[in-house]
């Protein structure tokens, strides 16, 4: 059996216990062995390059130099990384060597929770298999991102809300592999009711189970 650690804390407007509850009920239902600690001391620990999957569901907070270096090297060693929204893009992001490792940045929401349109671009991808373009309402991210990711769903800005972006095609579902390890982020899922969208929880159970220790 694969073991999960799914690890929440941070701002708490992300719900993270609650949204982090959600995440292992997901990863239970799909035969994983599951251990959900609000403990960021976590990350201190040997068992954590032991496991099979680590899903941070963090936004801010600090990760020791040493923790995040041991990381990048759990991940590069063989263990997945995944997350939704605020998870990877958020987390720690003071940390350089949390940066490289996760492949992900946010940087701005214009106009906050809207309406937006979530496009499939790999639907032969079995993360995102059957899954057609659709619609979406929360906070449509503005990511910097590793030149290295695997893009399966984009979403484009209109610049309605920032001229800036206006015609920017964004990821919103990508993988990556990171040496034996593989990483998997899904900006959706601002809070624990979207998790109630049809599709959201779907991408993200499949890119997790696909980012498990191979």
């Amino acid at each position: 059996m694969k073991k999960a650690i799914i690890v929440w804390g941070g701002w708490q407007g992300h719900e993270p216990e609650q949204c982090a509850g959600i995440v292992a009920d997901l990863l239970r239902e799909d035969g994983f062995a599951v251990e959900v600690t609000g403990d960021l001391g976590i990350f201190a620990s040997l068992q954590l390059a032991k496991a099979d999957l680590l899903v941070p569901v963090i936004t801010g907070e600090t990760l020791e130099k040493a923790h995040a270096s041991a990381l990048v090297e759990a991940v590069r060693g063989g263990l997945g990384l995944g997350g939704h929204h605020g998870a990877l893009a958020t987390s720690f992001k003071e940390s350089a060597a949390f940066r490289y490792v996760s492949g992900v940045t946010w940087v701005a929401h214009p106009g906050n929770i809207i309406d937006f349109r979530v496009g499939i671009t790999r639907q032969n991808d079995p993360v995102m298999e059957g899954i057609p373009d659709f619609d979406y309402h929360s906070e449509q991210y503005y990511l910097h991102y590793d030149p290295s990711v695997e893009i399966l769903a984009t979403t484009t800005f209109t610049g309605a809300y920032d001229p800036a972006a206006r015609n920017v095609v964004m990821p919103v579902v990508f993988k990556r592999h990171f040496g034996a390890g593989r990483i998997f982020y899904s900006a959706l899922g601002h809070v624990a009711a979207e998790f109630d969208h049809s599709y959201m929880p779907l991408i993200l159970r499949r890119g997790l189970g696909w980012a498990a220790r191979q």
